[in-house]
């Protein structure tokens, strides 16, 4: 196992141990031969750069002040699941230490908080650990915002930017799907591809979304006893099923919400917006130059979002469920709906206001309405 760094196994968080966990857990891929892996590997990094020029094109966005196809501060990097699970770990290690400080310090200060902080950060580390494990057999793609290079996985100058495709993941699926290997390959790049789009061509994304999250996280409560009971209470409800119901039998809160603030959850309102932004528009990108690219897109289409719809069993639907991954295929749907109704009222350019600034950014109801956020930012500006 390749350290994360000399400070992994130290705080309140041990991220060694978090990695050791997850690759010991971790589901093996599917069984694949030396030379049929190494032509997987070749054929997603040509899909990959190939994307690249069919996405642009689609969404007419390019960085300021490079050439279309200058991009190589943008690694991509095709990986097995363990290479997803330690370029992970040391994303939330780069976001979370902030706040892992301001608790290590207040910890530090009261009767015993070392020896607290040592076991603390054992327990969590293997929590961690076991999270990551089931998600790095569900992982397609990812583009990773926040990622520190570490001596096996090379990111972007300046801190951030790396486009990771699981390779046996990728597998696994076309197996499971009984789709053209080659045609699903390339839609799985194009949606990736558009994640790498929006942050090399809007330079304030990156920051303004880091500063979110920054504010998400500096409104925890710090008082390790309070976080604690928080997550002893939702590690209860995830290993007893006893999750709380909402009102008039709504589903109850997911295991997020339980140890959220009322500060927290009004970030986290535009947190979703902006996710189901981006989310929404790399499935738009992708099925619309799916057509032209991938003879298959139609058929790749309807079982993928039969198998999101469904879940791999129960037991990952309870999960999914409980741990808000249901958010997240909300975040696809929302976001693609909004995308595909502003870029049928204004079309793609009209649509490209979005990444003007913050402030032409939709909020959580105008994903809901698009017509709102085209009244807002179309028709005051153009008035």
């Amino acid at each position: 196992m390749t350290s994360i760094g000399d400070a992994g196994t130290s705080g309140m968080v041990d991220w060694n141990l978090a990695v050791a966990t997850a690759t010991r857990l971790v589901r093996p891929g599917p069984e694949v031969g030396r030379d049929e892996a190494r032509r997987v590997v070749a054929e997603l990094r040509e899909h990959a750069k190939a994307a690249e020029e069919h996405v642009r094109a689609y969404t007419r966005m390019f960085p300021e002040g490079r050439d279309p196809g200058d991009y190589a501060d943008t690694p991509v990097l095709v990986v097995d699941r363990a290479g997803w699970v330690k370029a992970n770990v040391a994303g939330f290690r780069e976001l979370l230490t902030p706040l892992l400080d301001k608790m290590r310090e207040r910890r530090s200060t009261t009767p015993g908080g070392a020896v607290l902080s040592a076991v603390g950060g054992k327990v969590t580390g293997v929590e961690l650990g076991m999270l990551l494990s089931f998600l790095a057999s569900r992982i397609l793609g990812q583009y990773e915002t926040f990622a520190p290079a570490t001596r096996d996985l090379p990111a972007a100058a300046g801190g951030g930017g790396r486009l990771l495709l699981v390779a046996p993941n990728i597998v696994h699926v076309e197996r499971e799907l009984e789709v053209d290997p080659r045609d699903f390959r390339l839609w799985v790049c194009l949606h990736e591809e558009t994640h790498r789009t929006q942050f090399t061509a809007v330079p304030w994304l990156r920051d303004h979304l880091q500063g979110e999250i920054q504010a998400f996280l500096a409104a925890t409560d710090v008082d390790p006893a309070t976080v604690v009971e928080r997550l002893r209470e939702a590690a209860q409800v995830l290993a007893g099923g006893n999750r709380p119901e909402g009102e008039q039998g709504e589903p109850g809160p997911t295991l997020v919400e339980l140890v959220q603030t009322p500060e927290q959850r009004e970030i986290l309102g535009r947190l979703t917006a902006v996710m189901s932004l981006l989310e929404g528009h790399a499935d738009f990108v992708m099925d619309g130059v799916g057509p032209d690219v991938v003879p298959s897109v139609a058929e790749i289409r309807e079982k993928f979002q039969q198998r999101r719809a469904r879940g791999a069993s129960r037991l990952d639907l309870a999960l999914r469920k409980l741990l808000g991954l249901d958010a997240k295929l909300r975040q696809y749907r929302d976001g693609e709906r909004f995308v595909r109704a502003v870029v049928d009222q204004v079309g793609m350019d009209g649509f490209n206001r979005v990444w003007t600034s913050p402030n032409t950014l939709p909020t959580k109801s105008e994903i809901a309405r698009p017509a709102d956020w085209v009244t807002r930012v179309h028709r005051k500006a153009d008035s």
